[in-house]
């Protein structure tokens, strides 16, 4: 029989992460930490500083810390004292979770060395910080297509912006930011090559609406399965897994590259 670890969160990480909603999905994995009892889990928000804060958490005895949607940092110490305290340190991203993410990735790196281009547009509602939003939009295009080189934003203000890039074959990427209560928050990542390509939408993580992926190709059009699950349960359904395992995460390694692309912005 699993055990079911308890878990505590900063006000801004509950509010943030829906972390009510997403452990009472999972009765038998997940509970409250009761009083003043050390909880086996930690939330924090990932607000600038969240890498020392992790950091302290998994020195205090935490088995797992869960990160909600963490700004570009460098990870490097907070790996460092996760391995030696034998933590799992997973990272709850807007969009970079979302339990399509493995299938898309799987999908756009497939075609990428033959892409002819790459366009992508998140929206958010209005009021929506527009360099906040470029953060998590970055996250979830690095996540699928890997490092981005010669990242510049064009033009930002208070109702969005446009950003321009290039693949690791030199092809083009257009990523454009939009505020707006017009259309459904979300993100389109859209790849082109000479005979087809991969097009994925991920909607908001505030409930299991479901992302779309569909691939291109000679053969026509193929929709990937389609997983009802909220990028929000899927992180903490993922902490369970490597918790009983004892094995850890890769995601902080993987989040070096969206920093690392962050980091070059011109």
């Amino acid at each position: 029989m699993s055990s079911q670890y308890s878990v505590r969160a900063t006000p801004e990480a509950r509010e943030a992460g829906a972390v009510a909603l997403a452990v009472a999905s999972l009765p038998e994995s997940f509970g409250p930490a009761v009083g003043e009892n050390p909880a086996d889990v930690v939330v924090i928000a990932g607000q600038p500083g969240w890498t020392g804060e992790a950091a302290t958490a998994v020195t205090a005895g935490a088995r797992g810390v869960v990160v909600v949607n963490p700004a570009a940092e460098n990870t490097d110490s907070l790996q460092a004292a996760a391995q030696q305290a034998g933590a799992a340190v997973v990272l709850d991203q807007r969009w970079a979770s979302n339990p399509a993410i493995p299938a898309a990735e799987d999908a756009v790196r497939s075609m990428v060395g033959r892409a002819a281009i790459l366009d992508s547009v998140a929206t958010a509602p209005v009021g929506t910080d527009t360099g906040d939003l470029l953060a998590d939009h970055l996250a979830a295009v690095v996540r699928v297509t890997g490092p981005l080189g010669k990242l510049r934003v064009l033009a930002r203000g208070p109702h969005g912006y446009t950003s321009t890039a290039v693949l690791a074959n030199g092809a083009p990427v257009a990523l454009q930011g939009i505020a707006s209560g017009a259309r459904p928050a979300g993100v389109t990542i859209t790849l082109l090559t000479d005979d087809g390509g991969v097009s994925v939408a991920l909607p908001e993580p505030h409930a299991a609406w479901p992302a779309m992926v569909k691939v291109t190709g000679p053969q026509g059009e193929l929709l990937l399965p389609t997983i009802y699950e909220s990028a929000h349960r899927a992180t903490w359904r993922r902490l369970k897994e490597h918790l009983d395992a004892g094995t850890k995460p890769s995601d902080l390694q993987r989040f070096a590259a969206t920093s690392e692309s962050l980091a070059t912005l011109t």
